[in-house]
């Protein structure tokens, strides 16, 4: 039997976009029963939902009231998906109303409930918004930060709906199953390949796209973290509800982790970062003259994910030397992640996959856990699909059949949820 989904639609002027998020959720094979607010029927009309569908289309209680919908459609329910998730709406559902059928139903629903909100900045930010966020959130739903761009007329900013393919793949990962093991956790996740500049025109890099860290981010949200991503060079819609960080070279991606390391409780280095850069830079172009160009000289770019491990190591350094000594609590009073507690995790592309040559870089890295996948001709760049083997600080050895990139993400998020337990 298919999956049944909620599309519960709120009052707001993205309501258009989940006219496309229903197209997804259908053509996938998924059973949806749209329930519009009252007034989000101002903005798309009930036989838009009821065509695009195939369910009927309704939104007070009344309505087919033999059947008892404000209960057996939540109980029923594999998920309830709410976009746009309004400042009111999500007001009234902290509160528990239930004056219309959408309320009710997210009143009796017990499958996973995902909002994507979308409002105007001033909104999103308002104090009593984001203490209703929190509420939901500590209910277990998954509430998404909403997008950053432009809004309604020419207002710009925090408050924009996530594309809706976004939102789909999250709802994906909602009905396949996976955990909610990462609720509460700040997870930090850096993408693509680092540019190191030659000249204006020219640099080295590599051939990552960011597929597999974007992956990591979108199952890490579906698993109910607060995700950072530090995206170099990534041309990727961003996933839902990800704070984007966005960096050209390796100093620069340096410079961006560091800075979100403190709050982490786990750091994921999925980005393939140049070992190397020139030199010196040419501020002009460098010009093909028939004559024999300068030798190209390279320096060492810093070990970021080393760097972390020596941070980590100093925090826990300290945390021994304190009176008292530390609590095995993973946050301390100011909410902050407790830095020397942090799971830190790498990504090798290698040619040489071996188990000695990965221990001996997991042990020069110091992470707890270093995820070595092949690479080459139809291997991991620019691939949908990916294998690697896990070798774990505690001697652990985990292989990951080929597969989606998704089930790689998700047996990483396993043993980083297993560490931070």
């Amino acid at each position: 039997m298919s999956a049944r989904v909620v599309l519960g639609v709120g009052a707001g002027i993205a309501a258009y976009k989940c006219c496309e998020l229903l197209r997804l959720l259908t053509e996938s094979g998924y059973r949806v029963r749209v329930i519009p607010t009252p007034d989000a029927l101002r903005f798309v009309g009930e036989a838009t939902w009821a065509a695009l569908s195939g369910e009927p289309v309704t939104t007070d209680v009344w309505t087919g009231v033999a059947e008892v919908p404000h209960v057996r459609l939540g109980q029923s329910a594999d998920l309830v998906l709410v976009a746009p998730a309004t400042a009111d709406l999500m007001a009234r559902a902290a509160a528990g109303m239930a004056g219309d059928l959408l309320t009710a139903t997210l009143l009796t629903a017990r499958c996973p409930v995902l909002y994507a909100p979308a409002m105007h900045t001033e909104m999103w930010e308002h104090p009593a918004t984001q203490a209703n966020v929190t509420l939901l959130r500590s209910r277990g739903a998954i509430v998404l930060d909403p997008a950053v761009g432009r809004l309604t007329g020419a207002d710009s900013g925090p408050g924009r709906l996530p594309e809706p393919a976004e939102i789909f793949a999250v709802a994906v990962r909602l009905l396949a199953g996976v955990p909610q093991d990462l609720k509460g956790r700040r997870v930090v996740v850096s993408a693509g390949g680092t540019r190191e500049e030659i000249d204006p025109v020219r640099f080295i890099g590599n051939w990552s796209t960011g597929t597999q860290g974007y992956a990591l981010a979108r199952t890490a949200v579906a698993r109910g973290a607060e995700v950072t991503v530090v995206a170099a060079n990534v041309t990727l819609q961003d996933p839902a509800g990800v704070k984007v960080i966005r960096v050209t070279s390796a100093r620069e991606m340096q410079d961006a982790v560091n800075a979100a390391a403190p709050e982490a409780d786990a750091i994921v280095m999925a980005a393939a970062v140049a070992d190397y850069r020139p030199a010196t830079r040419s501020d002009a172009k460098i010009k093909k003259d028939g004559q024999p160009p300068e030798p190209l000289r390279l320096t060492e770019n810093p070990d970021i994910l080393a760097g972390l491990a020596a941070l980590r190591a100093a925090a826990r350094a300290a945390a021994r030397a304190a009176t008292p000594a530390p609590t095995t609590a993973q946050t301390d009073q100011t909410g902050h992640a407790d830095q020397n507690r942090q799971v830190l995790v790498g990504f090798a592309a290698e040619t040489d996959t071996s188990a000695e040559a990965a221990r001996a870089k997991l042990a020069r890295k110091g992470c707890d856990l270093l995820v070595v996948n092949p690479v080459g001709p139809g291997l991991g760049f620019g691939t949908p699909d990916n294998e690697a083997v896990v070798f774990g600080a505690d001697g652990t050895v985990t292989k990951i059949p080929r597969g989606t990139k998704e089930a790689l993400a998700d047996v990483v998020w396993d043993l980083v949820a297993q560490r931070l337990e």
